[in-house]
């Protein structure tokens, strides 16, 4: 083989790249004699990605459901990838932070419009009988989209409506994570008592989330939304990107999965109680909790009427 120009110049910067990281390049180049082919199955990881579904019945529509929600967590993957992209650059230049937000909200709108997938997508008759091999598992347990609410607002925005007066940049994580709207689905307020569902929930998740709460304190997309210029802020369409992304999420999508669970858990059986025990429509129904990211951006009636109108 001939070396021309073009190859000596990739061998000049292969040989910087590993100089750098105090490496013989002819050690790697040696390596390549030995190494297979990529393809496309070994670089997906095709055949472990396909026995992750492990059906706990024999009912044909259990993996429609356990299949639908490996997806939803996927999905909720890649929206912290692109999150982490956004909140850990120093002053992100306007652009960048315009096109990584709209990343993030085709996320979103994806999983939006998957709800059918799962809302026509099973018998009710089947879902009624899994359902109850799931107990005490709950949605509710997604962690992925607990740390996609940290790192999206300041974290008062997450608190219950209840106790948001009590409660401020000076209060502890553990106070503010004991006060947070979802505790509603498994803790009796007025006891303190704790669902297995939160406990469990908690004792898997808990020290992960105060980490990430004070990680995002001040980087969250709201806090770098704040940091762009001033003419940005004021921007229509950067504007209009950041309350579809809020109404999407806090909105548009939580009724798409209160609607999908409806239609199951108020079968004609009767209204029943969510797998993990939960007072799922309080927990689930934008109008009670209210929650909202960027309350800068709506106006008053916009924020007195929130989620009612669904």
């Amino acid at each position: 083989m001939d070396i021309t120009t073009p190859i000596q110049e990739k061998l000049d910067l292969l040989d910087e790249k590993f100089k750098a990281i105090n490496q013989k390049t002819e050690t790697h180049l040696e390596g390549l004699l030995w190494s297979k082919p990529i393809t496309y199955w070994d670089y997906i990881q095709t055949d472990a990605l396909l026995n992750l579904q492990i059906q706990r019945t024999t009912l044909p529509d259990e993996m429609v459901f356990i299949m639908y929600h490996q997806v939803n967590e996927l999905l909720f993957k890649m929206i912290l990838w692109e999150v982490e992209q956004l909140c850990h650059t120093e002053k992100p230049a306007t652009p960048f932070f315009t096109e990584r937000l709209m990343r993030i909200s085709r996320y979103f709108d994806m999983l939006t419009t998957s709800f059918d997938i799962m809302g026509d997508g099973m018998e009710v008759e089947q879902y009624m009988k899994f359902r109850n091999t799931l107990t005490p598992a709950s949605g509710f347990q997604s962690a992925q989209y607990r740390l996609i609410e940290f790192a999206s607002t300041d974290l008062i925005n997450l608190i219950d409506y209840r106790f948001r007066a009590t409660i401020d940049r000076n209060t502890s994580y553990e106070h503010a994570l004991e006060h947070l709207y979802w505790q509603a689905a498994g803790k009796d307020h007025q006891t303190g008592e704790k669902s297995y569902l939160l406990n469990a929930f908690e004792k898997k998740y808990k020290g992960e989330f105060l980490r990430f709460m004070e990680e995002y304190n001040t980087t969250n997309i709201w806090q770098k939304f704040k940091q762009l210029p001033e003419e940005s802020q004021k921007d229509v369409m950067l504007i209009k990107a950041m309350r579809h992304y809020d109404y999407t999420v806090n909105v548009t999508w939580v009724m798409g999965h209160l609607n999908a669970a409806k239609k199951y858990i108020e079968s004609k059986d009767g209204p029943q109680e969510a797998t993990g025990g939960s007072d799922w429509k309080k927990y689930m129904h934008p109008k009670y909790q209210r929650r909202i990211f960027f309350p800068a951006l709506w106006s008053e009636e916009e924020l007195r009427t929130w989620g009612e109108n669904v």
